[in-house]
């Protein structure tokens, strides 16, 4: 806000202030105040208003204001509106005996809307005019275009013409100068009038760009809100506003979500308090590279946070412990189970002390996953839960782990390989050893979190949202969780003497879990395939056979047939299970009562989402990946069954589908501004929910159903021939 026109600000009320009073002693004799003929459309109704109803003798201002109504669920912009919207603008330049006109701006609202923040008024605003006359005393004509933006669902451009004559009179129409001077109390102060003074503003780089500001008020904040002003490029998220020193210390981060071409370079703040009562704004002040001053302590923001993160953690805690029994950590039981049965010939302490070693296998894994994240993090990287498997290094890595610990329990090869960690690692499932120990711990945890979604999606997006320490604490519960299994025959070791006795039918164990290692790595193959390609998938899966091959050749001749035999017979139950699903693709399997139909996904994108729901359309946004496996599960037996099968491909509904199968910094951006780091992540949006309504990991018919309902009204569930007879009924 400029000098001139907080000066302004000051000046007003006093300008308006004689003209009530006499308006007081004119009122049994006022003419009607002057007011333009309104324009009105849908959304919004506006026209000028004077408190002067002409020209009196030797004045050369006169104190005037664009009024605008606004119809319930529409808004209009702020000066700098956010993200969003565009401010009103108004050509006066057909006006007679104008010199200039001063448009002052109230201080605004925070709206909020497709995670998207942006600033303006509702339901009424009036604009306070000053109007200087070339001639003082000589009657105008006011003259303006306006041009702007009403928002609901929809956003529609008012364009449309205001004229106003004002002759020479002295009348006062103390309603109208009413309405001025209580919008005019609501332009902001300046801040050193007001005592706020803005006291350091520094920009914070790296992972979150944002503003921190601290402000200093003679008279203690209540309840504040804030609204920087840095180009008219520069885009903010929802501000943390931090209270202290009695309420006279307010400290805020601002998120920054856009620059524009010209940087962040100065900061001017608006704030507001009690409702709106209060309003000030501060002098502009260069943004400084030093570090920010750290956030006042607060017993009411920090006793919730508390809570919060050990709420988080158990969260954590149980779903590590459940991971174990889920499909993704399956084929590591046979590295358990036979590592348990080896075993059985050693000494107590032995066994302890394998057990110890695979839970911190599983600790050390989350932990370096920890560090990781936040290493990520420091050099302004997105990170996610399970973007691992968009690494082809790491598919290949891991697959050729597996198909190396399936060969070793078919018993295509017993031997050691000197300084290998292939050969270190497939141990494990031999005579175990320390580092076998280790590492069994480790593979369980990397399995595992492909199958996290459904029990960890909102403990690790609080943990990568949060602080260091957030990171920390829930990665520690999950693998204390995961290792939980690990630390109970540690401190029991005695629970091995309740394992069956060696015999005939650890040879049909170890066939079978080798037999999930194999489709394992299958998986891991297909997954691979869209990452990588094709080619990939043939050099890795070619090298893998020769290996395995020339190992095989190791053997002693007596016992190649029994296992051959072995081979082939796992391979007809592989065969049986994995070629399905290597024909039909990503086609489930129809069963005979159960309807699935191929839905039209569309590609996602991020802008269609508004403009779709502008258009009264509802959109379902599913965010998938090929590695993603409760993603495929929930393909499977929901989105393509029964009635929202029908729904999402009847029409009624844009069902769009973002692919993070490989890295995309826009899905990444996407999912981390709904609060969300990792996969399954689906969204509803329609007219009445024009926000999102954003489901679980694990779906279920009613779960989507409610949700398209809650979106876009019972019309979206009909069916074409319910609303046919609907609209005949009618």
């Amino acid at each position: 806000m400029s000098r001139f026109n907080v000066a302004l600000s000051r000046v007003l009320p006093l300008v308006l202030a004689p003209l009530l009073a006499l308006g007081v002693t004119l009122s049994g004799t006022a003419l009607k105040a002057a007011e333009s003929e309104a324009f009105t459309s849908e959304a919004v109704n506006a026209s000028l208003i004077t408190a002067q109803d002409g020209v009196a003798p030797g004045s050369a201002t006169i104190a005037a204001g664009f009024k605008v109504d606004l119809a319930d669920g529409w808004k209009t912009y702020w000066r700098t509106p956010g993200e969003v919207g565009t401010p009103p603008r108004l050509d006066w330049s057909q006006s007679t005996n104008i010199a200039s006109v001063d448009f002052q701006w109230p201080a605004p609202t925070r709206f909020h809307a497709f995670g998207i923040e942006n600033f303006g008024y509702k339901h009424e605003v009036v604009f306070p005019l000053v109007i200087r006359l070339k001639k003082a005393g000589e009657p105008a004509q006011l003259r303006v275009d306006v041009n702007m933006l009403t928002c609901s669902l929809v956003c529609v451009p008012q364009n449309f013409k205001l004229a106003l004559d004002l002759p020479t009179g002295s009348g006062i129409d103390q309603k109208s100068a009413a309405l001025i001077a209580k919008w005019s109390a609501r332009i902001p102060q300046a801040g050193d009038a007001a005592g706020v003074r803005l006291e350091t503003a520094s920009l914070v780089e790296g992972d979150t760009p944002a503003i921190v500001l601290t402000l200093r008020s003679d008279t203690p904040f209540r309840n504040p809100d804030i609204f920087p002003e840095v180009s008219e490029q520069t885009i903010f998220g929802p501000p943390d506003i931090r209270i202290g020193d009695s309420g006279r210390l307010l400290w805020a981060r601002v998120p920054l979500t856009g620059i524009g071409d010209d940087g962040a370079k100065q900061v001017t703040v608006t704030i507001t308090d009690d409702e709106g009562a209060r309003a000030v704004t501060t002098a502009s002040r260069a943004l400084s590279s030093d570090p920010p001053p750290k956030p006042p302590f607060t017993l009411a923001k920090a006793v919730p946070t508390l809570v919060q993160l050990a709420k988080m953690a158990a969260v954590a805690l149980l779903g590590g412990l459940i991971l174990n029994v889920m499909p993704c950590v399956l084929p590591v039981l046979s590295i358990k189970l036979t590592s348990v049965m080896k075993a059985q010939s050693q000494g107590r302490g032995r066994v302890r002390e394998g057990f110890l070693l695979s839970a911190l296998g599983v600790m050390a894994f989350m932990w370096l996953l920890g560090g990781l994240t936040l290493g990520a993090r420091a050099l302004g990287l997105t990170v996610g839960w399970g973007v691992q498997f968009q690494n082809p290094v790491f598919l290949a890595g891991m697959a050729v782990l597996l198909v190396l610990f399936a060969a070793n329990l078919f018993g295509l090869f017993e031997i050691n390989l000197p300084s290998s960690m292939t050969d270190k690692l497939a141990k494990a499932s031999g005579q175990p050893t320390r580092i076998g120990d280790f590492s069994t711990g480790a593979f369980a945890a990397v399995l595992a979190t492909p199958c996290s979604a459904p029990f960890l999606g909102t403990a690790i997006a609080f943990a990568l949202a949060g602080r260091p320490v957030d990171i920390l604490v829930i990665f520690t519960a999950l693998g204390l969780g995961l290792a939980l299994p690990y630390l109970v025959v540690a401190i029991r070791p005695e629970m091995v003497r309740f394992m069956p006795r060696p015999g005939r039918w650890m040879v049909l164990i170890k066939l079978l879990l080798g037999a999930l290692l194999a489709l394992t790595a299958v998986w891991l193959f297909w997954v691979m395939d869209g990452v990588a390609g094709r080619n990939v998938v043939y050099g890795v899966g070619s090298t893998l056979v020769v290996v395995v091959a020339l190992l095989a050749l190791r053997l002693p001749e007596r016992r190649l047939p029994i296992l051959l035999r072995r081979v082939a017979v796992t391979a007809l139950v592989a065969a049986s299970l994995v070629v399905p699903v290597m024909v039909g693709g990503d086609q489930p399997a129809r069963a005979a009562n159960t309807a699935q139909q191929k839905i039209p996904w569309v590609p996602w994108v991020r802008a269609d989402i508004a403009k779709n729901v502008s258009q009264g359309r509802t959109v379902f946004v599913n965010v998938t990946a090929d590695w993603c496996l409760t993603c495929k599960a929930n393909k499977t037996l929901v989105l393509r069954r029964g009635e929202v099968a029908r729904i999402l491909s009847g029409g009624k509904v844009i069902p769009m589908e973002a692919d993070w199968t490989r890295p995309d910094p826009r899905i990444a951006k996407y999912l981390e501004d709904n609060g969300r780091y990792g996969i399954p992540f689906y969204g509803v949006y329609g007219p009445k929910a024009p926000d999102g309504i954003f489901l679980p990991e694990v779906l279920t018919q009613k779960i989507v159903l409610d949700a398209l309902r809650e979106a876009g009204g019972d019309e979206i569930l009909k069916t074409e021939g319910q609303t046919k007879t609907a609209a005949n009924q009618e």
